[in-house]
């Protein structure tokens, strides 16, 4: 029929990402699997309590798939990886952060700084709810 919008394929069932181990979810994530958001954001989730999964995500964030991956523009899946980690509110996890945010070029720093709206990472404070 004329103006019928075409029919998304459907992705399936969701994996249970919750009972998934680290190096499981990164390799989601890696692989560009269509749940890979979930994959992060489950492993992001753990953040706080095991330094393992906050040096995932922070490497996780250099991926060029999760830089050009937009959750809403300008924030990508790399800015919510980041951002993760400024919230996890362990030591290691804000060096994660700030070395993730070293490897954005200037542009993005500049346009991330300003979502968060602060003048440096180290000012960030973001909470995760």
């Amino acid at each position: 029929m004329p103006g019928e919008l075409p029919k998304l394929p459907r992705r399936g069932q969701a994996p249970a990402v919750d009972r998934m181990t680290n190096a499981e979810l990164a390799r989601m994530i890696e692989s560009e699997h269509p749940y890979r958001g979930r994959a992060l954001f489950e492993l992001s989730d753990r953040i706080p309590a095991d330094d393992d999964a906050a040096t995932k995500v922070g490497m996780l964030s250099r991926l060029t798939s999760l830089r050009l991956a937009r959750v809403f523009d300008p924030v990508s899946l790399a800015w919510t990886a980041i951002i993760a980690l400024l919230a996890g509110g362990t030591d290691h996890a804000r060096n994660e952060a700030y070395e993730a945010f070293g490897a954005l070029d200037p542009d993005e720093q500049a346009k991330m700084l300003e979502y968060l709206e602060v003048k440096s990472i180290e000012e960030a404070r973001p909470t995760m709810s």
